[in-house]
């Protein structure tokens, strides 16, 4: 069976059901699903060996973005994320790319910046000649620190300087480092140059660490909407297109806006890169400095009309993440996350969060410019609330279901319901 992110139908199902045809669709043996995520893909045993004063390990909901068509090909993205509405809304929008003939993403090779930072240089201008004429020297000193990656093709593939001003100086060596997400690989690096570069400038060392603005490894990815699949009620395909595109000027225009625009592409990217083991703290270090990098905070995704008149979305960020070591060797979940995936390479899951998160904002532009962001959000909440309240089984639904329609989705609503419902005769 061809792989496939098409599955219609799919939150109706039952939890047995969905990892039932999932596994069918995926190419997956449906056992594997209740070894790596029965108990969150983390005991408490390794959890003690992983961190810091363990007490216990803490799960979040798994699940399963559908529709994303990449380049040509079906991907299921694996998502981890407790907010109601991220993974339906990401879907929905995903399906809606889909109809515009899918995502298209391209991702720059996996290059991270190693600095070794120094400062009471007393002539930079000299330092920084030394550090370039002894460039080859550095980069051979990189690549020693690091063989295991050198073997598997990575190393050091550039080296700059910069000179600060006030006598500090940072110089950079530019890490291929392959599949890895590469934080420990770029910090060895700097680790191991750091006392050579600082001979070389006649300097103090100073820091000497990965930067997460990796902006030498950013991915892109274009998507189209159709008009008349943005319909919404009353309002007309083309109001929508027009309405989201007004929106995403809005934020292009104020810092305010940009930011919970970008929370949206975050709510697609995070739950990939939770899911998948990756460090979502140093992804939206990385993205939010690059957002701010012409000196006022902008969008990352950005809509316009194309020239055939469909919504064309174009996003832009730097996104390192890795498919081999990190959490993937200990958390059966993260490991599982990345077969799910089924990504070739770390480029190619790049370009797949990425997709989620345009997706992801898309979601919320459309639900924004027709019926509110709280519409489609209070109808998922409901049924947290109602689970709070004390309902179980069936009764969560209809609980839910009560609530939502009373347009009261609090705590002491569903505990009426709750309370009503079990009085009521069967």
């Amino acid at each position: 069976m061809k792989k496939t992110s098409r599955l219609p139908g799919f939150y109706k199902l039952s939890v047995g059901e969905r990892r039932h045809v999932a596994s069918a669709a995926l190419g997956l043996d449906e056992r594997d699903f209740d070894a790596a995520l029965e108990e969150g893909g983390l005991n408490c045993a390794t959890a003690d060996k992983t961190v810091e004063n363990v007490v216990g390990v803490y799960s979040l909901p798994f699940a399963l973005g559908l529709n994303v068509s990449l380049n040509g090909d079906d991907f299921v993205a694996p998502m981890v994320v407790e907010e109601p509405s991220v993974v339906a809304a990401a879907s929905n929008a995903a399906r809606l790319i889909r109809g515009g003939g899918g995502f298209t993403a391209e991702s720059d090779p996996p290059h991270m910046i190693s600095q070794v930072q120094l400062d009471e240089v007393a002539d930079p201008a000299a330092a920084c000649a030394a550090i370039l004429e002894h460039r080859r020297e550095l980069m051979q000193r990189a690549n020693a620190a690091v063989p295991g990656l050198v073997r598997r093709g990575g190393g050091a593939v550039d080296l700059e300087v910069r000179d600060l001003g006030d006598g500090y100086i940072v110089v950079h060596f530019i890490i291929d480092c392959r599949d890895a997400m590469g934080a420990n690989l770029v910090n060895t690096v700097a680790e191991k140059v750091a006392e050579r570069v600082a001979e070389l400038a006649q300097g103090r060392v100073g820091l000497r660490i990965l930067s997460n603005l990796c902006d030498r490894r950013c991915v892109r990815v274009t998507g189209e909407v159709p008009p008349e699949l943005l319909a919404e009620g009353e309002r007309s395909g083309t109001a929508v297109r027009d309405a989201i595109v007004r929106a995403s000027i809005f934020a292009e225009k104020d810092p305010y806006r940009a930011s919970t625009h970008n929370k949206g592409i975050f709510n697609g990217i995070d739950a990939v890169v939770i899911a998948t083991g990756n460090d979502w703290r140093a992804v939206e270090a990385g993205a939010h400095a690059y957002a701010a990098r012409s000196g006022t905070y902008s969008p990352l995704c950005t809509w316009r009309v194309a020239e055939n008149g469909n919504l064309r979305g174009s996003l832009e960020m730097p996104l390192a993440l890795g498919t081999v070591g990190g959490p993937s060797r200990v958390h059966d979940g993260a490991r599982f996350g990345i077969r799910i995936a089924g990504v070739t390479s770390s480029q190619q899951l790049a370009e797949l969060a990425a997709c989620v998160g345009m997706a992801s904002n898309l979601a919320a532009l459309r639900a924004l410019a027709t019926t509110g962001i709280q519409r489609g959000h209070m109808a998922l909440h409901a049924r947290s609330v109602a689970i709070a309240a004390g309902a179980t089984g069936k009764l969560v639904e209809r609980v839910a279901s009560e609530i939502h329609a009373l347009g009261d989705v609090s705590l002491s609503a569903a505990e009426h319901a709750l309370a009503r419902l079990n009085s009521a005769p069967n």
